[in-house]
């Protein structure tokens, strides 16, 4: 692997960070304030697409590992970008999906008039800065240090409605999140340091930071820690913040399910899993398959806790705590196809989700109706936002040819190239199939063929305005494209399985 430097990790960081020191600037000029964060998500994803030649491997790049280091704490300790497969899979996405979230917030929050545009722009900034920081994080330090900027971002995000539900929802979303990340992955953290003399990740999949000699228990300790420490990752029982984040505007929740936070948290768990602990350690001590088992719960217990779901933003949320999972089981798995389709499920969840989240907003701006029981025959007037949802809808239950069927099928083969246990797996990923069917299919179907409530006309109905549809439209879109050619994303997938 060749490793060279170079500044591009830093400048796509600092992107981010510009854009909301420019937002925060503009705020009594309304089109300057957005232009600002337009600008600023083209110009961040424009530096990591330049960074593509160089980072992804033949035949799309050269392969190279690209180093950013900003200051040497102590010896082993820094922070410190870098940009390698891994992290352009989290990079690549999340800064393409800033890009139309922004056109889509702007619709969404003057369509409402909202209140406090400015903070909400450039809280949306920064937490874009922090998820690239963790995207381009070289070590356990750095990847902590923006982990933590993500959470204290967000928070006037979830709280933006400044009511009661809105600082309980807000309450809860950040005493989940610091006190899991500082109970657990702090002390964990410097156990690693203190074991090793160092918190740099590892340069493959295989090898880990820990020695032949380690104590396998305490390994094991330090495991469960991170597992359960990153709690945007979603695994119960450290669930509960993401559905009662559902106080927040649709765009915030759009970035909180499909871009910044869960990907953070899921990004943070299998980095660790892979580039800390690794597969051979994990392999040795067993802890492949007591993950599997332990996330398929939370896969299974979300789903049906969605289907329960009449509102539909709650719907949405319980099943990303369910497809955050899929990327655990994925890697935990630890066969190659299992990695794969666990990593690429980064990508796929998030232009999906993303959509899904994009339509509910729509819906609201159009209707104000939130309850999939207010929707029946609204497909039918507003037939792009409906037609868009049923495409992501296809995409989470796993159907070709959208993008989720890209991630069902490696981790269907992932499952039975295990030598023991497929059979268990192949039934939780069959029985979480039909959930996300039976509590998908309905909205679609309601809205396209369901009838319309007695005594309520439609006729004064029509689709969101074009600066929220267009967004949909683009990204559920690229869900079909990255279903039918999925090798963009999987060419870094395979590089980071070798």
């Amino acid at each position: 692997m060749d490793i060279i430097a170079s500044s591009k990790p830093l400048l796509a960081v600092l992107a981010a960070l510009t854009g909301s020191i420019l937002v925060a600037l503009s705020g009594k000029k309304p089109n300057v304030r957005e232009s600002w964060s337009a600008i600023a998500a083209v110009t961040m994803f424009g530096i990591i697409a330049s960074m593509i030649p160089d980072v992804a491997p033949a035949p799309l790049g050269q392969g190279k590992t690209l180093v950013c280091q900003i200051f040497k704490v102590l010896p082993g300790l820094s922070v410190t970008f870098r940009a390698d497969a891994f992290s352009m899979i989290f990079a690549v996405a999340a800064s393409f999906l800033w890009i139309i979230a922004v056109f889509y917030s702007a619709g969404y929050m003057r369509g409402l008039h909202e209140h406090a545009q400015t903070r909400f722009n450039t809280c949306f900034a920064l937490a874009l800065f922090g998820a690239a920081g963790v995207a381009f994080a070289d070590n356990l330090f750095t990847m902590y240090l923006f982990y933590e900027i993500v959470s204290v971002c967000t928070y006037p995000l979830v709280a933006h409605h400044q009511d009661e539900e809105g600082y309980e929802g807000g309450k809860k979303y950040i005493l989940y999140l610091t006190t899991t990340a500082k109970g657990l992955v702090l002390p964990a953290m410097i156990l690693i340091y203190v074991m090793t003399g160092t918190l740099d990740f590892a340069h493959d999949i295989h090898q880990g930071v820990f020695g032949a000699g380690a104590n396998g228990t305490l390994v094991t300790i330090l495991y469960v820690c991170c597992l359960l420490g990153f709690a945007k990752n979603g695994v119960m029982p450290f669930h509960n913040w993401l559905p009662s984040a559902m106080v927040a505007p649709t765009p915030v929740s759009a970035l909180l399910h499909a871009v910044a936070v869960v990907k953070v948290g899921v990004f943070c768990t299998t980095r660790v899993m892979l580039y800390v602990f690794g597969v051979d350690t994990m392999q040795a001590l067993n802890l492949g398959v007591p993950t599997a088992y332990f996330v398929s719960f939370t896969i299974l217990t979300a789903s049906v806790i969605a289907l329960s779901k009449d509102n539909l933003k709650a719907r949405l949320a319980y099943s990303t705590v369910s497809q955050l999972s899929y990327i655990i089981l994925g890697v935990s798995l630890l066969t190659i196809d299992g990695i794969q389709g666990g990593l690429v499920h980064i990508a796929n969840h998030a232009f999906s989700k993303i959509t899904l989240f994009f339509c509910a907003g729509a819906i609201y701006v159009a209707t104000h109706k939130k309850s999939i029981s207010e929707m029946s025959g609204l497909g039918r007037t507003m037939p792009f936002t409906f037609a868009a949802f049923a495409i992501a809808s296809l995409s989470m239950i796993g159907a070709p040819p959208v993008a989720g069927f890209v991630t069902k099928w490696k981790l269907l083969v992932g499952a039975m190239e295990m030598p023991a246990h497929s059979m268990g797996i192949l039934l939780i990923l069959l029985a979480s199939t039909l959930l996300n069917v039976a509590y998908f299919a309905p909205v679609t179907y309601r809205a396209f063929f369901g009838r319309r409530p007695a005594g309520e006309a439609y006729e004064g109905i029509k689709e969101a305005p074009l600066s929220m549809v267009i967004p949909i439209m683009i990204a559920a879109v690229i869900s079909v494209v990255i279903g039918i050619y999925p090798d963009f994303f999987m060419t870094f997938v395979k590089a980071v399985t070798g």
